[in-house]
C-alpha cells in the first residue's frame, strides 16, 4: 500500500511529533461530517472495507522514505525519524459503522485509536474513500428510492473522476441499492453482478442494422439487449422483434424517453414478446426517473452513469477527521474546537439508535432504554484491535442488505426528493455535553 498517498502535512506533523518526543502518546480521533448537505435528508456510509484494507496493508517502502529525505521541509529531520518509518505498521483500534449504515450529521463514522502518529498519518486516505463511497452509495439509495423496484444499473465509470474512482463507485452503487454494474473489474472483484451487451458502435460497424441485430443475439441469446436508437428508435423496435426470441428487451438511449417507450412496448407486446423489457439510458438521475414514473413510461430498468458515479448534485462531502482525546504519561487530555461553525466534541463516542431518534454519547455510556422503555442499537463497532481484523468485513452483498433494512426503518419523508425539512433527530447526551462544557472551561 502506497504510504505517500497522503497530504504533505500529514508526514511533517509525524516528523515533528517524533522530534517533540511524542510519538509514544496515543491518539483517538474521529472521521464524521458536521452537518447534512442541504440536499441530502441521510447518508449512507460506505468505504469501510477499503479504508480496513488500507489501515492494515500501511508501510513505507524504501523508495518512498528516500523521497521524504529528500524534501526540504525533512532536511532537519533525525534520521531515527527515518528508521521509525521504515518499521511503522498500524497497531492501533478501529471502530467504526458497519457499511449500508445510515448516518446523520455530528455522528462518528469511523474512530482511529493508536500511537498518534499512526493515527494521524491515514487521515488523508480514510477521508477519500469513505467520503466518496458515502456520495455515491447515498445518491444510488435515492435513485433505487425513486425507481420503485424498478432495477437501476450503475453505468458511470466512463466518466469516472478516474478508473479507480469508477471502479469504486460500482461497488458503492451496489450497496446503496442498484442492481448491478457496467464495470466488470469492480464485478470480478466485490463479487458484484454485471450488465452490459452493445454500444451504437455495434450496430455502425455493420452494413445493415437488422445484421447488427441478427450477430448480437446469436452471441448473447437470452441475455440479448438491442440497442435500437441509432437511427430510428421505432424502426430499430421492429427489427429487433422481427428476430423473435430469445430476447432480454430493448434499450433506449435517447428522445423522449416516455413517449417512445409506450410505443416499444406496443410493438413489442403485438409481437408476443410480452415479457420483454424495456431499459432506458442516457444522462439519467433521481429527477428525470421520478419524472417517467409520474408518466407511468412503460420502462422495467434504468442506466445511469455519470450523474451516479459522481454524484454530480453533490460533487464533495464535508467529512472530517478530528482528534478528540489524547493518552500521555501523564494521564488522560481530551481535545475540542471551538471556533465558530467548526464546533467539535470532546472525548471518543457511541452512536445509539432507536427508533425515532439518535443519541450520540461518551464511549463509556450504556443508555439501557429510550423513551417508554424502548431499547437501542450502538452503531459503532470494533473492526481493528491492537492492529489485528477482529472478524472478516461483511462482503457489499451483506453492506446492500444492511442499506436496504435501514433505509426502511427511516420514514418515508426522508426518503423523498423534496422533503429539506424533514430531519432524523440527533440528540447529545447530557454526559456528553457535560464533558465538552468542563473542556472549554479549561481551554478557553
Amino acid at each position: 500500500m502506497n504510504a505517500l498517498l497522503t497530504d504533505l502535512y500529514q508526514l511533517t506533523m509525524a516528523a515533528g511529533y517524533f522530534e517533540a518526543g511524542k510519538a509514544g502518546e496515543r491518539a483517538t480521533f474521529e472521521l464524521f461530517v458536521r452537518r447534512l448537505p442541504a440536499n441530502r435528508t441521510f447518508l449512507l456510509s460506505a468505504g469501510l472495507e477499503q479504508a480496513v484494507e488500507y489501515l492494515l496493508n500501511l508501510r513505507f517502502e524504501p523508495i518512498e522514505i528516500e523521497y521524504l529525505r529528500g524534501l526540504a521541509q525533512f532536511a532537519t529531520v533525525s534520521p531515527e525519524f527515518f528508521d521509525m518509518l521504515a518499521q511503522l505498521r498500524f497497531r492501533g483500534d478501529v471502530f467504526a459503522m458497519p457499511e449500508g449504515t445510515p448516518v446523520f450529521g455530528g455522528e462518528p463514522i469511523l474512530i482511529v485509536r493508536g500511537s498518534l502518529i499512526e493515527a494521524q498519518i491515514p487521515e488523508t486516505y480514510l477521508l477519500s474513500t469513505i467520503a466518496f463511497q458515502t456520495l455515491v452509495a447515498t445518491k444510488a439509495a435515492r435513485i433505487s428510492e425513486i425507481a420503485g423496484g424498478r432495477a437501476v444499473v450503475e453505468f458511470g465509470t466512463r466518466r469516472a473522476h478516474s478508473p479507480g474512482a469508477g471502479v469504486l463507485a460500482g461497488r458503492a452503487a451496489y450497496i446503496g441499492g442498484c442492481a448491478g454494474t457496467s464495470n466488470t473489474l469492480t464485478g470480478m472483484r466485490y463479487g458484484i453482478p454485471v450488465f452490459g451487451t452493445a454500444a451504437h458502435s455495434w450496430v455502425q460497424a455493420f452494413p445493415e442494422e437488422m445484421e447488427s441485430f441478427r450477430r448480437l443475439q446469436q452471441l448473447l441469446g437470452e441475455n440479448t439487449v438491442y440497442l435500437i436508437d441509432t437511427y430510428d428508435t421505432l424502426e430499430g423496435a421492429r427489427k429487433a422483434v422481427s428476430l423473435g426470441r430469445p430476447v432480454w428487451g430493448v434499450r433506449l438511449d435517447s428522445g423522449n424517453l416516455a413517449e417512445l417507450s409506450r410505443q416499444v412496448r406496443r410493438i413489442l407486446d403485438d409481437a408476443g414478446l410480452n415479457d420483454a423489457k424495456i431499459m432506458a439510458s442516457g444522462d439519467l438521475n433521481e429527477y428525470r426517473i421520478l419524472e417517467l414514473m409520474a408518466a407511468k413510461a412503460p420502462i422495467d430498468a434504468f442506466g445511469v452513469g455519470t450523474d451516479l458515479a459522481t454524484s454530480s448534485d453533490l460533487p464533495s462531502l464535508g467529512a472530517v477527521y478530528k482528534l478528540v482525546e489524547m493518552e500521555t504519561a501523564s494521564g488522560k487530555r481530551y481535545t475540542a474546537k471551538f471556533s465558530e461553525d467548526k464546533v467539535t466534541l470532546p472525548g471518543a463516542k457511541q452512536v445509539f439508535r432507536y427508533s425515532g431518534h439518535d443519541l450520540v454519547g461518551c464511549s463509556w455510556e450504556c443508555p439501557t432504554c429510550g423513551p417508554e422503555g424502548e431499547s437501542s442499537e450502538a452503531l459503532l463497532r470494533p473492526v481493528i484491535l491492537n492492529g489485528e481484523l477482529v472478524a472478516p468485513l461483511p462482503g457489499a452483498e451483506a453492506a446492500r442488505g444492511r442499506a436496504r433494512e435501514g433505509l426502511r426503518r427511516l420514514p418515508a419523508a426522508l426518503r423523498g426528493l423534496f422533503e429539506e425539512h424533514s430531519h432524523w433527530k440527533v440528540e447529545y447526551s447530557p454526559e456528553l455535553l457535560a464533558l465538552h462544557d468542563r473542556v472549554r472551561r479549561e481551554l478557553v
